[in-house]
């Protein structure tokens, strides 16, 4: 039961942040497997009523959860739990922030992933500070901070980053 019940979350959670895919048909309740029944149980009574591409995205979930090891398994449950302990609207900011990204061209996704990559290898000393400094900024400042970055080109993203860098050897 209580696997269904993450493999529900989870599922939920994928539609709510945008992965959706794009559905063949759906289908009926009748034509999923034995596995995909038991685990999508608690959805039964409303499977008719689903829109064919939150059917096809459970389905999907389903496939992804019996592929998982155990490891991974537990690594979703402890993410699930996490998501459902945010604040509705730090949910609905990650869910805007997620779209954003996937709208973005995939050299732009890979850059953050390499500076998130980055970012995680630093010892977290200095990851607190990183976060303590952006913190102490007034949210203006944030605000226009991120502005000023969607809006530049390649080359001045660079040239700040490369001024950054400076700065920060010379502390």
């Amino acid at each position: 039961m209580k696997n269904r019940l993450v493999i529900l979350s989870m599922a939920v959670t994928c539609l709510a942040g945008g992965l959706v895919f794009a559905a063949e048909d759906g289908g009926r309740w009748e034509d999923l497997s034995p596995k995909e029944q038991k685990l999508l149980k608690p959805l039964a009574e409303k499977w008719s009523s689903l829109q064919p591409e939150q059917k096809e995205t459970l389905r999907r979930g389903v496939g992804r959860w019996q592929q998982m090891t155990p490891e991974e398994r537990q690594e979703a449950k402890q993410r699930f739990k996490q998501w459902r302990e945010l604040p509705p609207e730090q949910r609905e900011q990650i869910k805007r922030r997620f779209k954003e990204f996937r709208q973005m061209p995939p050299a732009e996704q890979d850059r953050i992933r390499e500076r998130f990559k980055w970012f995680k290898q630093l010892p977290p000393e200095k990851r607190q500070e990183l976060r303590k400094q952006w913190q102490s900024l007034p949210p203006e400042e944030r605000k226009n901070i991120r502005q000023n970055w969607k809006n530049m080109s390649q080359e001045e993203r660079r040239a700040v980053r490369q001024k950054l860098r400076s700065r920060q050897g010379q502390e």
